[in-house]
């Protein structure tokens, strides 16, 4: 691709980026809307969604990230079956397919399809030459390449559909936080965002901590009290009170701030509106058990300078990604420069 064209990329990608940081009238309504479509997506998330990509698309970082790839513009036809759990969740493949020079077969999630079309009409807007660069389909055929994201058991299924065709095929994944019962109030309240974002249905989210022998979550609790009216919303109070009886007639140990619930667990993923937590003795073992169980986790937030092969970030910045940072570590530019 020559220099020209990724130029004009990051113009138009840029303008976009605009718009979304900034929601006119029209944006803003779309944003408004969707809690009609999935009652997970509350204006709150779905703008602080629509804005963080906003700020994602700025020019010096375009430039920073494509400027790494030197794409084939083989037209190639690539499928890509988008996920729904947050607003906006598959804009980033969308994206990339765009920039490698191929076309989007684009089938978007029930749960999120209303703000993905909008956002690329206001892309062929800024620049007529998108106008083919992309499709929504209902059936995924006469595909060159395929981008799957969904659950471990319809992995299986994308493995057994789309297996004869290069393939990026996503799993469950969730993110950890390690803590070292240093931080601040002002770092476990960013923390905060990184569990309650989005209701926590996102894989970047924080579903897990990691804390060292002995550790007292009082300090914890205090420091994200100012994220109790969670609890408002329906569905996830539903979650809330469903996970708590359960723990209550099983007599499950567990922690209750009255939004969420801590239970020790050796698990990754936990159930919506719970937390839980493992025990480490120290840093190399917190490295070691991360490390072990690495293909489960998306990212890993701490202020600790932790030697893991997952992304490390901080406090409040698991939702935040930049253009760079792919879901799974797998360089989906990369994939698709090469097909």
């Amino acid at each position: 691709m020559s220099k020209y064209a990724i130029t004009t990329q990051i113009v138009a990608f840029s303008k976009l980026g605009s718009l979304m940081a900034n929601p006119d009238n029209d944006l803003t309504e779309i944003i408004n809307d969707e809690l009609h479509y999935n009652a997970w997506f509350t204006p709150a998330n779905v703008k602080k969604a629509v804005t963080s990509i906003g700020h994602m698309l700025n020019s010096a970082d375009l430039e920073t990230w494509l400027s790494k790839y030197n794409p084939k513009s083989s037209g190639k036809k690539v499928g890509l079956i988008l996920a729904g759990n947050i607003p906006l969740v598959g804009f980033h493949d969308v994206l990339c397919v765009l920039a490698s020079g191929n076309h989007a077969l684009i089938k978007a999630s029930s749960q999120d399809s209303h703000l993905i079309k909008y956002v690329l009409e206001k892309l062929v807007e800024i620049d007529n030459s998108f106008a083919n660069s992309f499709s929504f389909i209902e059936r995924l055929e006469n595909f060159d390449a395929v981008i799957a994201t969904g659950s471990n058991n319809t992995s299986r299924y994308f493995d057994y559909y789309f297996g004869k065709v290069p393939n990026i095929i996503r799993k469950n994944r969730n993110s950890i936080a390690v803590l070292t019962g240093n931080e601040t109030a002002e770092q476990l309240h960013e923390l905060g965002h990184d569990i309650f974002d989005y209701y926590g249905l996102g894989c970047r989210n924080v579903s897990k901590l990691l804390v060292p022998d002995g550790y007292n979550f009082n300090f914890f609790f205090e420091s994200i009290e100012d994220y109790n009216a969670i609890i408002h919303h329906h569905k996830y109070n539903n979650n809330y009170d469903y996970n708590k009886s359960i723990y209550l007639v099983n007599s499950d140990k567990h922690f209750d701030n009255g939004f969420l619930l801590l239970k020790q667990d050796d698990r990754f993923t936990s159930p919506l509106a719970v937390l839980f937590y493992s025990n480490y003795a120290n840093i190399k073992d917190a490295e070691r058990i991360i490390n072990t169980e690495s293909e489960k986790i998306q990212c890993v937030v701490s202020a600790a300078p932790l030697e893991v092969n997952n992304q490390l970030v901080a406090f409040g910045q698991s939702q935040q990604p930049k253009l760079w940072d792919y879901a799974d570590g797998i360089d989906t530019m990369e994939f698709l420069s090469k097909l």
